[in-house]
């Protein structure tokens, strides 16, 4: 697309955004032109969260399928609008609320904590949820005479059991994108650039993880590379993460650990979508009261602990 008819669309975006008394939220792996039209950039419960608190009629979800559904959750009297129906999360997809049914019944007395990266259906079936930057904390605050199982990314809970020690029942469940990422191209692009830091999403392979200079979320990379002295960085994790890393700390280096970390779905919303779905308001994603009211149960005891 080019930059005039990026700049016509957006132009039109804003116009039709104050019509509908809209927020545009964009998660951190969108497409550079999509960032760039959103109020709030960020990763997925922090934008539903920051949507909830604005006094706008409807929602326009930058994301996938899970984190619209999220912006429902905490947002029932407002519109969400999912810019692609087919924008799904594979991870997301790798649980549903009946094989974790069966798996609670084999342990009848753990505690189920829940990735935010699931259904709404999912998560009306657990005790607590979690996001990758508060993981370690909510399993820390948990009973340590209860069994955990964890759904549904065994890459984060494996990480969450090295920094807690708690033993955890993990689901067989990653994300295809961070799961591309291995050793051996971290390796190789740190002999191409020794100097810099290695920040590294916990959705990564153990064995690239214990590589990193600094596990952390989406968010709380930029937030490290902002406040660290460092001036190059080496990024795992998916590279729509650079276009905010430039805009804030353009006097500093990005190299990505490979150009295999692109996420299909998160490239699906178009500059073109996001002016359909404010035209048309559709394809609107709603979660029924009785699963929502399950579901921002588990939402609420994490903040709690949070």
């Amino acid at each position: 697309m080019d930059q005039e008819t990026v700049k016509q669309l957006s132009n039109e975006i804003a116009r039709l955004k104050k019509e509908r008394n809209a927020v545009i939220l964009a998660h951190f792996y969108q497409r550079p032109e999509v960032q760039d039209v959103a109020d709030f950039i960020g990763d997925s419960l922090g934008l539903s969260q920051q949507a909830a608190e604005t006094d706008a009629d409807v929602i326009i979800f930058c994301g996938v399928h899970f984190m619209a559904e999220s912006a429902s959750i905490l947002s029932p009297g407002k519109i969400v609008v999912l810019p692609d129906e087919h924008a799904g999360c594979p991870m997301a997809d790798m649980v549903d609320a009946v094989q974790l049914e069966r798996k609670k019944q084999e342990y009848p007395d753990a505690t189920v904590v829940c990735y935010v990266n699931t259904s709404a259906e999912v998560k009306a079936e657990c005790d607590v949820a979690c996001t990758s930057a508060n993981a370690v904390r909510v399993v820390a605050s948990l009973p340590e005479d209860k069994p955990i199982i964890f759904v549904p990314d065994k890459n984060l809970g494996h990480y969450i059991v090295s920094q807690t020690g708690r033993e955890m029942i993990l689901w067989e469940g990653y994300c295809s994108t961070h799961h591309r990422l291995t050793v051996e191209d971290v390796l190789k692009t740190k002999a191409q650039h020794p100097e810099a830091l290695v920040m590294v999403h916990p959705e990564c392979h153990p064995e690239v993880v214990a590589l990193a200079d600094k596990v952390s979320s989406t968010a709380g990379m930029i937030n490290f590379a902002r406040e660290n002295d460092a001036r190059e960085f080496i990024v795992c994790t998916e590279m729509g993460i650079l276009h905010p890393l430039n805009k804030r700390c353009p006097d500093k280096q990005f190299y990505m650990a490979s150009n295999k970390l692109v996420c299909p779905n998160m490239k699906k919303t178009t500059l073109d979508k996001v002016h359909r779905a404010l035209t048309n308001l559709e394809p609107r994603v709603t979660v029924p009261e009785k699963v929502r009211q399950q579901a921002i149960r588990c939402l609420e005891r994490m903040l709690e602990i949070s």
